[in-house]
């Protein structure tokens, strides 16, 4: 991967953040008030969703640029880049979960369990941003002698 890499990776991280950080702003203190087809839990499950997509999208991507072949499915991404050495297992676990969860919210929006949502919210985040630390964390601060312009 080259520095560009890294600074479309840097990019997609801030997104994730204002993501993250419009979840935060949104979700009530109380589980129990948090309740189904509100202006509050449309907000929490469109920019969680949002989120959770970027962060596959990385990682189908680092699947791909690391030669670790293409993944059958999202969850498969984060149980390959586990086994290349990425990420630890416990990570990897909780992103596959993630990757269910953006498929129930993309598939089944209607029949949301709120509670499952709320805990999401709430616990998924630092799993996210982790994840992207990491991918950011490998690639080279500058670019391969080979990827240099030429004139």
């Amino acid at each position: 991967m080259s520095a560009l890499d890294r600074e479309v990776l840097a990019e997609k991280l801030q997104v994730v953040r204002r993501h993250l950080t419009r979840v935060a702003d949104r979700l009530p203190a109380d589980p129990a008030t948090f309740q189904p087809s509100s202006d509050v839990s449309d907000a929490v499950v469109l920019h969680l969703w949002q989120a959770t997509q970027i962060v596959i999208d990385v990682a189908l991507a680092a699947c791909v640029r690391r030669n670790l072949g293409a993944p059958s499915g999202y969850a498969d991404a984060f149980r390959r880049l586990q086994a290349a050495g990425m990420i630890d297992a416990e990570l990897s676990d909780r992103l596959a979960r993630a990757a269910g969860f953006r498929n129930m919210i993309a598939h089944a929006y209607e029949s949301l369990d709120m509670a499952r949502v709320y805990r999401a919210a709430k616990e998924g985040p630092r799993d996210l941003l982790a994840f992207l630390a990491r991918v950011y964390d490998s690639l080279p601060a500058t670019p391969p002698a080979d990827d240099a312009p030429t004139t």
